[in-house]
Parts: structure tokens; sequence; C-alpha cells
């Protein structure tokens, strides 16, 4: 019997629900004429930090820009050992290297997805036995859940190092009842249209309440500028979000938290009807997750077979991430913590993630399901 495939992503269902409102916040913008940091920037920032709690958010153009502009704005350079996750997206340790420092690749732990926090003391050491200073630390919030903040703050601390929070897939959840967003010197996060809150193009925001390191950011993502944009007092880039892509964000912002309501009873049946028969996410207690992915583990099985299966049958899987990010060209130079990082070497052979949004109905969902157990059967 075949079926019509199935969105991983259903950014159409999303579009139905907004109705004529984000077209019509588009060409308020187109017909104002302020494309570039019109007045729609200062109300989505205001939102921002009226969501997350931050005292300040600086909207930016990309996730990864929202990463190098608080690297950039901390002086990182030359020397400086930034200790970041192997398993992630390869933004995380990208921006690392274009300052100029050196990526350190810590371990993940196999219920979360997330840093494993006993491998920070070994890349410290990695790191100083290599000549190089440890500055910071960027956590990365993976798949929508927060990391151990609890234990990884106290741990910076006491070393010295600054915490880049990377929410590019966890703005909107909650760690203990604190939104992401408040926790380390900076939270990033990005708006790329997958993203649980995207929008129509590429946009990020970095979220601090260090008053001068928002000033620093705000400067930096306009090319450095001073008191006008021809007194550049410090090396800038061309970091700016766009005005249209603010109108997109506060309309999708409107419907972010009943969305995420959405997300968490999909993930749920999605736990109920796989639990035995696959390693499904945990979210740990106290924690809430956006779920901007649903991603099992199947050991022992082809995971490349199932996936093939699966595509036949119409349902879209990805997996995020079949390489942990030392182990790729680009970066199987930098070093890594201690004698290596298996878990997350693991985790790169074993993760497969099923369609997740806030609009998959449970029809849909059940057939999902039945393929994936047929496939892993």
């Amino acid at each position: 019997m075949s079926h019509a495939p199935i969105p991983f992503i259903d950014l159409a269902a999303q579009r139905r629900r907004l109705g004529s409102a984000v077209d019509e916040a588009i060409l308020r913008v187109v017909d104002h004429g302020a494309y570039i940091m019109g007045p729609e920037v200062a109300t989505l920032e205001a939102d921002l930090s009226a969501y997350c709690g931050a005292r300040h958010s600086i909207s930016c153009a990309s996730g990864t820009d929202a990463l190098a502009l608080v690297l950039m704005a901390k002086g990182v350079g030359v020397g400086d050992a930034v200790l970041c996750p192997t398993f992630t997206f390869a933004a995380t340790a990208e921006v690392v290297a274009w300052v100029g420092a050196t990526p350190v690749f810590v371990d993940s732990l196999p219920d979360t997805f997330n840093i494993d926090p006993a491998s920070l003391p070994q890349a410290i050491g990695t790191a100083r036995a290599k000549g190089l200073r440890p500055a910071g630390v960027i956590t990365v919030d993976l798949f929508g859940q927060a990391a151990d903040y609890d234990a990884i703050l106290p741990l910076c601390a006491a070393e010295g190092l600054w915490v880049l929070s990377d929410a590019a897939q966890s703005f909107g959840a909650t760690y203990k009842g604190r939104p992401v967003g408040v926790f380390g010197d900076a939270t990033s996060t990005s708006f790329f249209p997958a993203k649980p809150l995207g929008c129509y193009g590429d946009g990020g925001a970095v979220f601090t309440d260090d008053a001068d390191l928002a000033e620093i950011m705000r400067s930096l993502r306009n090319h450095g500028q001073g008191i006008d944009k021809y007194d550049n007092v410090r090396i800038g880039m061309n970091g700016r979000l766009d005005t249209i892509q603010a109108a997109v964000l506060i309309e999708k912002l409107k419907i972010f938290p009943d969305e995420i309501e959405a997300r968490e009873r999909v993930a749920r049946r999605y736990n109920d009807a796989l639990g035995d028969v696959a390693i499904v996410p945990q979210v740990r207690d106290g924690l809430t997750s956006v779920w901007a992915q649903y991603t099992v583990r199947v050991p022992g099985h082809d995971r490349d077979a199932i996936a093939a299966e699966m595509k036949a049958a119409g349902v879209p899987t990805a997996i995020y991430y079949p390489k942990a990010v030392h182990q790729q060209v680009a970066y199987k130079m930098y070093p890594v913590a201690g004698n290596g990082l298996p878990c997350a070497e693991r985790l790169a052979t074993e993760v497969l993630s099923l369609p997740m949004h806030p609009y998959l109905t449970e029809a849909l969902q059940d057939r999902i399901v039945e393929t994936l157990r047929r496939a892993l059967a």
C-alpha cells in the first residue's frame, strides 16, 4: 500500500495556522522600506527578552554569527582553548577556529546527548598540556534540552572559564523552572527555518544580562561602529538581522508557547509507542525540552537499512549527526579531551531522528511508529 510521503517538518501546516498574519507583517516592512535595522528589529528584541527573561537580546544574521559575536566580544583568540562538545553541528567549533582559538572537543552523555561534565576537567588538562589557555566552554543544548548547568557552571567558575550556552536547538525550553537564555555569560540561538522558532531565512540572537557585553556585541554586528557608522571603534562583522525576518519572528513568537506544548505531546506519544523497541530520548527531572529533534538510538541494527525501508514507505528520517565534529576532515587536527570521545563516536553510529513538529497528527505519527517498528523487527 503506497502512501503520500510525510514531511519531516511541516512548515506549510504552520503557515496555514498563521493565516495572513505573517504575509501582512512582511508587507508592512516592504511598504515602510526600512529593510535593515527597521523598527521590527527592536520590537522583536524586546519580545525575546520578555519571553526568556534575559535583560539584553541582540538579534543577528544567523546562529553561527550569534556564537561568533560572543567570542569576538570576549576577545577570544590565538592561544585560547574553547571547550565544546563534538556531538553537535560543526558551527559550534567553526566559530572558535574563525577567531584563531583552538576548539578542544569533549564527550557526550548517552541519555541526553548533551555535554558530559566529567569530560570537562579532562579537556582542561588536554588544553594546558598543549600550551593553550582554557578560556571558556560552549555548552550545546542538543535536540531541545538544556545541558547540565548545575554541574557545568560551578566547574567553570572554579576554573575561571566563561560559559556560552548554545541554545540553537533549545530556545523555549526550561531548566529547573528557569527559561533557556539566562544561563552562563551569554546564550546564542538560531532562527534557521527548521528550528522550533524559525524565520524565513537565516537569523539568530544572543541573550545576556551583561550590559557591557551587550553593547560590544551591538557594535560588532554592525561593523564595530562607535557613535556612528563611519566611526568604527573595533573590528566587527556584518551580522544584522533583516527587518523582514524580524517581522516574521514577531508573529511566530505569538504561537510559540502553544507549539511547544504540541511538540511535548508528540514526543510523549513517541516515547510511549517506541520505548520497548528503541532507546528513546530522556528528559531529566525538572527540565523541559522543545524537541527540536526527536532522536532514538538503534544499537545493534543496520541503521541505513532501517532508513531506506522507512523512506520506501514514505516516512523520512534524518541522522543528527553521522560523524562527530572531531571525526570530520576540517576538524581532525584539533585536540580531544583525555584519551578520546567514545560515547559521542558511538552515538553517531546509533542515532536516528523521526519527523517532529507541532502539527504532526496522531494518524501520521502512528504510521511513522508502525513503519519504524516493522523495520526494527
